[in-house]
């Protein structure tokens, strides 16, 4: 003890503002350790039991446990080792709850959301980074038909006792290759340059420091992607996009990407949807012979005898507004300008084809 001074349980409570109860706690867990007893066996504490407690007292506050604690003020760890470390703790559980927020207000601007619309929020405001991760990239398995991932609920299942052997990797026959494989196998051919920068442009990146607008936008986009129509639709557009591809003219391998329909429609028709021209006037004409003319180059179908009748269905089929919402959605969580609405457009060139296909 220092210059004979000492405390019993009581007077270090009042010193320390913490109960008996608590410092006798402490005393039996070592956080704190009597100086001496009494020959009655009352604990007496010296002057730095007071300064110990107070640590204590402060790192409980900070939500620390027990046994990082007796670390700290054993010290065998810094305290500016744990300090960073709860930081990181903290941004982490910062993140969830601005994430929960999100999913709330989302589920608050509805009227009446479903017990579907709940579970599936609850579901999305519980999952963690590597979980939302899969997420997206089981959507986008499924829209660019990529081999089957597990779900979030799926689990390796074990083998029952009387299986019999399976071959190992080594034994097993050799699949065929895309280069190989029968066509009905593999529709888009093997994985083409294109397509990794379409998926690409089609993924989410949420950042770590989110804003509150980012957050909403990846719930929203989130509950679309599960959506299956949505998946279907999206789907057939990048089929479409494939077909274009693999389709045209004079394919050869190295040959430049070219603009999909609904991009060499959204060129040509800007301005005159900009400008108020109606679809079915005269004055849209040239603007029509124009799509006509670019479009047939890259879909093959130069010299078709009715280049109305199969722009048309090629727009009709592409046509799908909830891709709209998800470019829109994409942009906020990615940070990226957001992108000009394809839908009018798309609506304006199928109404001036309509009307010339009929007059034809």
């Amino acid at each position: 003890m220092h210059s004979g001074i000492s405390y019993s349980i009581g007077e270090l409570a009042a010193r320390t503002g913490l109960s008996v109860k608590t410092i006798r706690f402490y005393s039996d867990q070592h956080l704190v350790v009597p100086a001496s007893r009494t020959p009655a066996g009352y604990r007496r504490y010296g002057p730095e039991a007071v300064a110990r407690l107070a640590l204590v007292r402060t790192l409980r506050e900070l939500g620390l446990g027990l046994e990082v604690i007796r670390r700290i003020v054993d010290r065998p760890l810094s305290l500016g080792r744990v300090a960073a470390e709860q930081v990181a703790a903290l941004d982490v559980q910062i993140s969830a709850l601005r994430l929960r927020r999100a999913v709330l207000s989302a589920v608050a601007a509805r009227r009446e959301p479903t017990f579907e619309e709940m579970e599936l929020m609850h579901r999305l405001v519980t999952l963690s980074e590597k979980e939302r991760r899969r997420l997206i990239d089981g959507f986008l398995d499924a829209v660019f038909e990529a081999p089957p991932q597990p779900s979030l609920t799926d689990a390796p299942q074990p083998s029952p006792a009387n299986a019999s052997p399976q071959p190992s990797p080594a034994d097993a026959p050799p699949r065929p290759s895309p280069a190989n494989a029968p066509p009905q196998l593999a529709p888009a051919d093997a994985p083409h340059p294109a397509e990794g920068g379409l998926r690409r442009s089609l993924t989410p990146e949420l950042p770590d420091h989110a804003t509150e607008e980012q957050l909403t936008a990846w719930v929203e986009l989130a509950e679309l992607s599960l959506d299956d129509e949505f998946r279907a639709a999206v789907r057939r557009l990048v089929r479409e996009h494939a077909g274009n591809r693999h389709g045209r003219e004079g394919s050869v391998a190295g040959t430049p990407p070219v603009p999909d329909v609904v991009a060499v429609t959204r060129d040509v028709v800007n301005t005159a949807l900009a400008s108020g021209v109606r679809p079915e006037a005269p004055e849209a004409d040239p603007v029509v012979a124009a799509l006509v003319t670019r479009c047939a180059p890259t879909c093959g179908q130069a010299g078709h005898a009715a280049p109305h009748e199969w722009l048309l269905q090629r727009l009709e089929a592409a046509r799908e507004p909830r891709r709209d919402t998800y470019l829109r959605l994409l942009a906020l969580v990615n940070g990226w300008p957001a992108p000009e609405p394809v839908t009018p457009v798309i609506d304006w060139a199928a109404a001036a084809l309509r009307a010339r296909a009929v007059a034809g």
